[in-house]
């Protein structure tokens, strides 16, 4: 029976039809941009208004409203103050943008350390900036960044924090972070129990299909196609995932641009999944399933510990889940893993010693050094290794959380031997230093250097800025420029973060990494 125009303007109020794509051009913007348009939004953003009109046409007062800040998302956190480590008043005065800015700035692969720092300060309990209007500009900025590096499981807690259906802005990511999860079901809950939230057609038809209720996902999809508010493509992708044998349309699915957490899913559920090894490092959480081949698992956490978004535990479960089949590539990596793993295991150090430095390799050739050092310091530093192993050994433990004392029966061989233990043990005064790294390291640590911009931040209370920036100037350092090596470090130190500092000299001299 054909849809009649009353039945058609009924089904698109109820079913909230209106002009709906993929990639809506009025959507509210994000930091990152392949977040799913789940959501239908007419609002304005957050902070702006418009002048207030009459009925008769005058422009009337227009009353601006400030909330609370208790009613503030940007204070919400997951880590208080006693195990970060940070002042509740992280923010000082600082403006609410200028933080979300440094926040958001790519810092590509960073110093572990840093990532590690800024992980904290993103999880942080902390007040709201003085004086800043209660929002959540710089909670969003935090989720986001959160998502930027893959820190997904994170992210949820954050998110967690304020509830799904505290804005459109925060239910968006909560419904991505859940999609990635491979946890729909609960996104679609959340969804489903949220007032005010409208859905947008590939959302809605999403939501039904997964609840099993493909007729009314059918006739969702039926009425946008009579309004003409799904284009063709839409319309055939989101029929194929309904039910395949639906689609008579005869038009193949076109990948949209960005890929987003809701297209990339509906893909993997029509029987053609997108590779996500060229899409954003959160997109590879969906690899750690166990839906995912072997190889693929591997990848995705390797290239996620890189990033510091997952613990060295996941790594070593995944590398020794069962016995390579192949060789090359990953598979010379897991091989080698698991062969020290099992000379470890075994206590064997004839065998720990034979193996130890063909693992090292591999582990440096993908940039998991840290994540190795994690797992197998406290091993190496029980025995009583040979001379020709020591180096290695050291360097292990070196890059360890507890570098300091595993390496303090370590008597050094060369003068890179002696500054490194210098650096670990904090007391550098008399040490020469190797080269012009060495010595911008150095001078952070014998005769530092405060930046006017980075005290001007400290002297309004701006702690968390400084940091932010202080880590802005390792980056520049890792590029070259050490005198920033040297104001940065300084900068950490006189903030009272030594462990962070020492673990990034450390790491700027075994890692060997540029931007």
């Amino acid at each position: 029976m054909p849809i009649d125009g009353l039945r058609l303007g009924v089904l698109a109020a109820v079913l909230g039809l209106g002009c709906i794509s993929f990639a809506r051009a009025d959507a509210p913007l994000s930091a990152i941009d392949w977040l799913s348009q789940s959501l239908i939004s007419n609002a304005p953003p957050p902070g702006l208004t418009e002048p207030a009109v009459s009925p008769l046409g005058l422009h009337t007062e227009t009353v601006t409203v400030q909330s609370l800040q208790a009613d503030s998302a940007d204070g919400l956190g997951i880590l208080p103050p006693a195990v970060t480590g940070l002042p509740r008043n992280l923010w000082g005065n600082g403006d609410v943008a200028e933080i979300a800015r440094l926040l958001l700035q790519d810092n590509g692969q960073d110093l572990p350390a840093l990532q590690t720092e800024l992980l904290t300060i993103l999880l942080a309990i902390s007040d709201p900036p003085q004086g800043a209007l209660a929002g959540e500009i710089l909670f969003l900025a935090r989720v986001d960044k959160l998502l930027a590096i893959g820190a997904l499981d994170q992210a949820r807690a954050l998110l967690d924090t304020a509830g799904a259906a505290r804005s459109p802005e925060i239910f968006r990511r909560y419904f991505d972070v859940a999609l990635l999860i491979g946890d729909e079901d609960r996104a679609c809950q959340a969804l489903k129990t949220a007032p005010g939230l409208a859905p947008a057609l590939p959302t809605r038809v999403f939501c039904l299909a997964r609840a099993g209720d493909f007729d009314t996902a059918k006739l969702t999809l039926d009425t946008a196609r009579v309004l003409g508010t799904v284009s063709a493509e839409e319309g055939a992708l989101l029929t194929r995932f309904m039910e395949p044998e639906l689609d008579d349309t005869g038009i193949t699915p076109i990948m949209p641009t960005p890929v987003t957490p809701l297209i990339f899913r509906i893909y993997e559920a029509i029987g053609e999944p997108l590779p996500d090894t060229a899409l954003p490092v959160a997109f590879s959480y969906a690899d750690l399933s166990e839906n995912a081949g072997w190889k693929a698992q591997l990848e995705a956490v390797e290239r996620l510990s890189r990033m510091g978004s997952v613990t060295p535990n996941l790594l070593l479960g995944l590398y020794t889940q069962q016995k390579p089949a192949a060789s090359g590539g990953v598979w010379d990596r897991v091989a080698a893993f698991q062969a020290f793993d099992a000379a470890i295991s075994a206590k064997d150090q004839m065998a720990i010693e034979a193996t130890l430095p063909l693992a090292w390799a591999k582990m440096k050739e993908a940039s998991l050094e840290v994540p190795f050092a994690a797992l197998f310091s406290q091993d190496l530093a029980s025995l009583a290794l040979s001379e020709a192993t020591k180096p290695v050994a050291l360097q292990v433990m070196l890059l360890s959380r507890q570098y300091e004392a595993l390496t303090q029966r370590f008597a050094p061989k060369d003068p890179q031997q002696a500054f490194l233990l210098a650096v670990a043990r904090g007391s550098l005064q008399g040490v020469s230093a190797p080269d012009a790294l060495d010595a911008a390291i150095a001078a952070a640590f014998t005769a530092p250097v405060l930046p006017a911009t980075l005290q001007a931040m400290l002297d309004q209370g701006r702690i968390g800025q400084a940091i932010l920036a202080a880590m802005t100037q390792m980056r520049q350092g890792k590029a070259g420029d050490l005198r920033a090596v040297t104001e940065g470090l300084s900068t950490l130190r006189h903030l009272g973060l030594e462990d962070v500092a020492r673990r990034s000299a450390l790491q700027l001299i075994l890692l060997e990494r540029r931007l």
